[in-house]
């Protein structure tokens, strides 16, 4: 005999409004696929980077994208605690993200640049998650996206000081 669930109705299984846990879903998604565009753009730049900065440039973006590889299985796997289905296939981020992948990046000067404009825009995407986390009473997807946030706004900081923008 099954196991009847002892949810309120119209909660999920951790409690939140199934409604609003839904919308955020599709929100983490859309964060998931961003994740995802940004870590094949940070191993192009890992992988294809010449010049005087190849060594400290071909670290930094193994760096970033172990980074970013930690972040795409906690986005994943907190999808599946919301009872939603992670996007997982590379056509899906493409059509998905607005992270935009890149192509035959090789100076320090546009590798760097490209790694800027992704977190830009990822920041802007986890701020969107945050406030509907928020709205949602969602205080695990809060902590992990603000997690996030916080580490990336500093290595964009980074970055920045080290191109001089």
């Amino acid at each position: 005999m099954a196991k009847k669930k002892n949810i309120s109705k119209g909660t999920n299984s951790v409690g939140l409004d199934s409604k609003l846990s839904k919308a955020l879903v599709g929100e983490l998604n859309l964060t998931l696929a961003a994740y995802q565009v940004h870590y094949q753009n940070l191993r192009g730049c890992h992988w294809n980077i010449t010049g005087p900065a190849f060594f400290e440039l071909h670290a930094k973006f193994e760096e970033l994208y172990t980074k970013a590889q930690v972040v795409i299985d906690s986005l994943a796997e907190r999808i599946l605690t919301l009872e939603g289905r992670p996007l997982h296939t590379y056509s899906a981020y493409l059509k998905a993200s607005k992270v935009k992948e890149q192509n035959d990046l090789t100076t320090a000067k546009e590798t760097v640049a490209c790694v800027m404009g992704d977190m830009s825009v990822l920041i802007a995407q986890q701020r969107r998650v945050l406030e509907m986390a928020d709205k949602a009473g969602d205080e695990a997807t809060s902590t992990l996206i603000g997690d996030n946030v916080t580490a990336m706004e500093k290595d964009l900081w980074m970055l920045r000081a080290y191109s001089g923008v």
